[in-house]
This record gives C-alpha cells, sequence and structure tokens, in this order.
C-alpha cells in the first residue's frame, strides 16, 4: 500500500507521447499518478501496461476527461481527491493541433485547438488550485510549444494557441504565486512522437536536422525529465517562465544550415 502522504501528480493528455513519458517519471520518482486522457480506449491500454509492469491502483490511476468541458474536469479532479486525497502537480500536456493554412483553417477548428490547448490548461488549474492550496501549494506546468515562441506555416491555430497558454502561465504564475502556487510552462521543439512521426515527411525531418543545433529531434524522455524538474523542490524559486527544451532551435533564429554544416570551435 503506497503511503497516503506521497505527493499526488495529475497529467493530462497522459495516454500516450510525452503525456505518458511525464507519468513515468513522476511514478520513477516517488509520486503517485493520475493520468488523464480524452481517448478512453489508449488510456486502458496504458494503464494496463503499468499493471503489468507492477503499478498498482495504490500508485496510478486512469481518468477518461475532455479537459475542454468543465463538468468533465471537476468530475476528474473530484476522483482523484476522492482516490489520492491530495495534487501536489499539474501538467497541462492534454493538446491537438491542426496544420492548414490560415485561408482554409475553419473556425470549428479554430476553437477545437482553442478549447484544448487554452481553455483546457485554464479550466484544469482552475479547479486543481483550490485542492493544491490545501497542502500548502503546489506546481503546475503547462506545456506550449516551439510554435508559440516563433510563428511557422500551417500553424495558425495551434502556434496562436501555444503562444496564448505561454501568457496564461505567466498570469497563473503572478496570482497563484501569491498563495504558493508556482506555474511555468515548457516549449518543446520537434520531439519523436507519434504525432510527429505522422506529419513530418523525410523533407521535414531534414528541415529540422538542419535548423537544430544539436541536429536531432528531442525524445519524449527529455521532455519530461524537464517537466519533473519544474515540479520538483529543486526549482522552488523557478516561477512565471517559459524553458525551450528544443537543441537550440529557438536560439538558432534564422541562423543558415550551410553555415554551421562545418562547426567551428
Amino acid at each position: 500500500m503506497a503511503a497516503p502522504d506521497l505527493p499526488v501528480a495529475l497529467v493530462t493528455g497522459a495516454a500516450r507521447g510525452i503525456g505518458l513519458a511525464t507519468a513515468r517519471w513522476f511514478l520513477a520518482n516517488g509520486y503517485r499518478v493520475v493520468l488523464l486522457d480524452v481517448d478512453e480506449a489508449t488510456l486502458a491500454a496504458s494503464e494496463q501496461a503499468l499493471r503489468h509492469e507492477g503499478v498498482s491502483a495504490e500508485l496510478a490511476i486512469a481518468v477518461p476527461a475532455d479537459v475542454s468541458h468543465p463538468q468533465q474536469v471537476d468530475a476528474a479532479v473530484q476522483r482523484t481527491v476522492d482516490h489520492f486525497g491530495r495534487i501536489d502537480a499539474l501538467v497541462n500536456n492534454a493538446g491537438v493541433a491542426v496544420f492548414k493554412p490560415i485561408g482554409e483553417t475553419s473556425f470549428h477548428e479554430w476553437r477545437t485547438v482553442m478549447a484544448t490547448n487554452l481553455d483546457g490548461a485554464f479550466l484544469m488549474t482552475q479547479a486543481v488550485a483550490p485542492v493544491m492550496l490545501e497542502e500548502g501549494g503546489g506546481a503546475v506546468v503547462n506545456i506550449a510549444s516551439i510554435s508559440g515562441l516563433r510563428a511557422s506555416t500551417l500553424r495558425v491555430a495551434y502556434g496562436t494557441s501555444k503562444a496564448a497558454l505561454i501568457h496564461l502561465t505567466k498570469q497563473q504564475a503572478v496570482e497563484y504565486g501569491n498563495a504558493g502556487i508556482r506555474v511555468n510552462a515548457i516549449a518543446p521543439g520537434p520531439v519523436e512522437t507519434a504525432m510527429a512521426a505522422a506529419v513530418h515527411t523525410p523533407a521535414i525531418r531534414a528541415d529540422y536536422h538542419d535548423t537544430i543545433p544539436l541536429a536531432r529531434y528531442g525524445s519524449e524522455e527529455e521532455i519530461a525529465n524537464a517537466i519533473g524538474f519544474l515540479c520538483s523542490p529543486q526549482a522552488s524559486y523557478i516561477n512565471g517562465q517559459v524553458l525551450a527544451v528544443d537543441g537550440g532551435f529557438d536560439a538558432a533564429g534564422v541562423g543558415l544550415p550551410t553555415l554551421r554544416r562545418t562547426p567551428s570551435v
């Protein structure tokens, strides 16, 4: 039986990818975990995989919910409290993307992206904050994107939602920080995820490798490590910040790959 005083992390979009890797990080570092996702089938499969690995319901549970629906958010948070009694870390990772030119992006697609990527983080944090304050505080990490820091083609909805999420992070940090809840954001660059595999053609992958100073995609585990750090006591004085975990992509700006193919030291 897990000790009731072990910290609890709630991770949205946890059925796969960065969210699942983050849940595993928390489990490996002494947390109990709630995995939340709208994809019930994949979520159930991930929960079953954890059970096969020896992770009991005293350490991790899966909760199906759509973060863009207030009632489902409230019910998921209540289920977390009923099961574990506390929430110490919240990772707002749930996200969707539509990659289309501006003129071809429908209002419905625009709103779908905003509802999950922006509204979801607003609703989840608003619902979780009172629970955190009962234990004296906590940490929230919003998963933004490098697309929220620099514009790119076909990302009018996705990039704008992530840029707005970055500002929401700062608003939350200012207000909740006064009460003892730290809020920060991670802005991942290209990461080896199922989504990237589906939408990044060989030509796109080659472009990223040429543009990123580390000349590779990041791993889900590398993003999870950064998220875990920001939730940990080691980050106790970090609040309202955006950490780009991108291999130097944002720092490179418009650097010409041709001039970097032969590095100078």
